[in-house]
């Protein structure tokens, strides 16, 4: 989730459909899919980060933080509309880091109340969290027929055998045997 989280308006390339995914698991950058459906709202939630950044810049507190050396590296980039977080906090905060006002991306515990709330709306019996999103994407795809290796590099798994596991809960039933009854 929290990958989800640190993304910047910069990494959602609508013209080529993918997320840049920066620091994914283990530390490295990878590309993933932008979903078609959702390109018309990613695309209003940019504009919306867009204008507030103009408001935050207009009150001194349009920085984001940089990771890495980048803010030595590139000092002015950290106040770029690009740089903004894609999912921003509700208000600025302190960074404790810099004590420089700045408005940070949206808590991760703030996410998962919500999905909580959703998952009891909708009168969910299986357990669900964010990390479940991740499982059955991977599981689709592979219903859908895709390669270990082609989802192995969307997930950003350094080791086969981590994707491998995926093959024992695609749906199909026990031992990824259909029924003739079923079909």
């Amino acid at each position: 989730m929290n990958e989800c989280l640190r993304l910047r308006t910069k990494d959602i390339d609508f013209s080529m459909s993918i997320i840049v995914v920066r620091q994914g698991k283990g530390g490295k950058d990878r590309r993933t899919l932008l979903p078609g459906s959702l390109s018309v709202r990613l695309q209003k939630q940019v504009e919306y980060v867009k204008n507030l950044h103009k408001l935050d810049s207009d009150n001194g507190s349009g920085e984001v933080y940089m990771p890495n050396a980048l803010g030595k590296k590139y000092p002015s980039v950290a106040g770029s509309p690009g740089w903004q977080y894609l999912f921003p906090a509700q208000s600025t905060s302190i960074d404790p880091r810099s004590g420089i006002e700045r408005r940070h991306h949206v808590m991760d515990s703030t996410v998962q109340k919500q999905l909580r709330s959703a998952v009891k709306a909708a009168k969910m019996l299986k357990v669900v969290s964010c990390h479940t999103f991740r499982h059955s994407f991977a599981t689709r795809l592979l219903e859908q027929g895709y390669d270990l290796r082609t989802i192995q590099e969307l997930l950003g798994h350094s080791d086969i055998r981590t994707t491998e596991i995926y093959t024992h809960v695609a749906s199909g039933g026990g031992l990824g045997v259909r029924s003739p009854i079923d079909m």
